[in-house]
């Protein structure tokens, strides 16, 4: 609690006005015209990181509650889970000049949020800019993120908040959400013209963040090798597939989140999930398929795989076309590794893992980027679910992230 009253403290001085309240907030960005590419050169002709449209809009941090912040939000071209050209947005956000020294202004945070969304008004675009999420459960975590964005700009910082799934909102697929990550970068750097090469980036994800914040590590080595990523905080990480939804299945809480993530990765995939679901399975689906996932959890208590799919596709490990489709999200799978140090984190509430997340599985990764000659500080944090090791580990991004900008010395624990 401490923390985050001091977060709030930052984010009064942040604004250094009371915010005021509007009649209206921003359109759904499944209705925007905004979130579409119209322009008559084909994407595919179109270098990934491209802006193609760019518009204002005022930070927020609660539906119909703005701030005098201005941010800018970038349409820009990127690449889909299987290769295709697409587009998403990122908002940026850049602290006060006359507040901060202008060399501070070479920094960038990329903060990977965990929206989670299986809707539109889960975008983090919308949500920053006041819109109405619909469901209090995530406009609460929508709100804490708000917090920590405003302490990055208020250490100088310039922030971009992509929204990573894109806009066919294709959550927890890896590949896509590292690409749409390193292009965020890249879009914010042109559009503020920012030099790569003089430019600092540190990236932070927690959960459904972690996933950008790790695929976009793996793959910046090919994918966008200018950036001079100097670390990656990720904590929650689920790193490997298969065993997150073993062990979430038929639990009370996070159960919910197996067709959720079934949903999304169908999406990013172009399969059509129904022909492959139980009845109840299509129920669930579909009450499901465009909320913003937290507000499930709880809903299905006891959900398994096997009440959702049919008998012949219960057994997601061997089953395909998902047996391929999950363990290609398994981290540590790229052609190329991680250069940035690392900072990784996961609770361990009941010996195995998070509640959600496996803890063996966090360690394994971080072991294997050991043995790849990564600079790793791996955490645990024992007796903490997912909820709670996340109070733990954002208040510790900040530092980590100030000191990699600072170029002040990392210390991994990987020889332990």
């Amino acid at each position: 609690m401490r923390v985050r009253a001091i977060t709030v403290a930052v984010v009064l001085l942040l604004v250094a006005a009371t915010p005021r309240v509007v009649a209206s907030g921003p359109t759904l960005p499944a209705n925007d015209p905004f979130y579409r590419y119209s322009g008559s050169t084909p994407l595919k002709r179109i270098a990934p990181g491209t802006v193609l449209k760019h518009r204002t809009v005022r930070l927020a941090l609660a539906p119909g509650l703005t701030t005098p912040v201005d941010a800018e939000q970038l349409l820009y071209r990127t690449t889909g889970q299987r290769g295709e050209p697409t587009v998403t947005v990122t908002t940026v956000l850049v602290p006060t000049p006359t507040s901060v020294p202008a060399s501070a202004l070479a920094n960038i945070v990329e903060y990977l949020s965990f929206y989670d969304g299986l809707g539109s008004q889960c975008d983090p675009s919308f949500t920053l800019a006041g819109g109405d999420s619909g469901d209090a459960t995530y406009q609460q975590e929508a709100q804490e993120e708000a917090l920590l964005i405003a302490w990055y700009l208020s250490q100088g910082d310039i922030v971009t908040v992509p929204d990573f799934e894109g806009t066919g909102l294709h959550w927890m697929a890896g590949r896509e959400s590292g690409y749409a990550a390193l292009d965020a970068i890249k879009a914010t750097q042109a559009y503020l013209r920012l030099e790569p090469a003089t430019t600092k980036v540190g990236l932070s994800g927690y959960s459904g963040g972690s996933v950008a914040a790790d695929w976009a590590s793996e793959l910046a080595p090919a994918y966008a090798p200018d950036l001079d990523i100097v670390g990656v905080a990720e904590g929650g990480i689920p790193a490997h597939y298969l065993h997150h939804l073993a062990y979430i299945d038929g639990t009370d809480e996070y159960s919910a989140a197996i067709p959720g993530e079934l949903l999304g990765l169908s999406r990013a995939y172009g399969i059509d999930l129904t022909k492959y679901l139980s009845p109840y399975g299509r129920t669930v689906v579909d009450e499901i398929s465009d909320v913003c996932i937290a507000s499930a959890f709880g809903r299905y208590p006891g959900l398994t795989i096997a009440s959702i799919m049919r008998p012949e596709y219960a057994d997601l490990a061997h089953a395909e076309p998902f047996a391929t489709v999950l363990r290609a999200q398994t981290m540590g799978t790229a052609r190329t590794h991680p250069r940035a140090p690392l900072f990784m984190a996961v609770g361990n509430v009941d010996g195995i893992g998070d509640g959600a997340m496996v803890a063996a599985d966090v360690e394994a990764l971080a072991r294997r980027y050991c043995a790849q000659g990564v600079a790793v500080l791996y955490q645990e944090y024992p007796g903490a679910s997912h909820i709670q090791a996340a109070a733990y580990f954002e208040p510790q991004t900040g530092p980590f992230l100030q000191a990699r900008f600072a170029g002040l010395p990392f210390v991994s624990n990987c020889g332990r």
